[in-house]
């Protein structure tokens, strides 16, 4: 009797562990199915790439700001959308808020046009934007410093009288 119980006992432990196997093979399979999406995802990428407005600041021309993104495709979800952006203030904005250039010093002034220019090269542009590789400014050169006789020979003129009334 006791091989007939331990026979029944040996086919219910077959049973429970092939039902295990049978538990382990369909969690795998389960997790196989997820790994799956993420390919379906890749498919559903046929939204282009976000074009990005300038960056449009709250008050003023410099500081915190809006822009505004897009992109096309038929199976996107989102296709348009607002991201907050700072156009720095010590920036010169005449050549784009978004464009940052390195200047060179002053050159000398011109006397034909009473300006003095300089040439930055681009040093940084923020979100692709559209920038020129070399920029030239111009300034006025201010005060043209002319040698002035007049003065020369007024201090003379005192240094003179000084040593006269010394003599005297």
């Amino acid at each position: 009797m006791q091989s007939h119980e331990y026979q029944q006992q040996r086919r219910k432990f077959a049973a429970a562990f092939l039902a295990f196997i049978f538990i382990l093979a369909a969690v795998d399979m389960a997790e196989a199915g997820k790994k799956e999406k993420p390919e379906k995802k890749v498919k559903k990428s046929d939204c282009g790439e976000w074009q990005w407005s300038v960056c449009v600041p709250t008050s003023g021309d410099c500081g915190l700001g809006t822009r505004e993104g897009t992109r096309t495709g038929a199976e996107c979800k989102q296709t348009m959308k607002t991201q907050r952006c700072k156009i720095p203030c010590n920036w010169k904005k005449q050549f784009g808020a978004e464009c940052k250039y390195q200047f060179q010093a002053w050159g000398e002034c011109d006397l034909n046009t009473a300006l003095k220019t300089r040439t930055g090269s681009l040093k940084r542009a923020l979100h692709n934007a559209d920038c020129q590789k070399t920029v030239t400014i111009s300034k006025p050169c201010g005060k043209l410093t002319k040698p002035k006789p007049q003065a020369e020979s007024k201090k003379k003129k005192k240094e003179g009288k000084k040593q006269e009334k010394m003599l005297d």
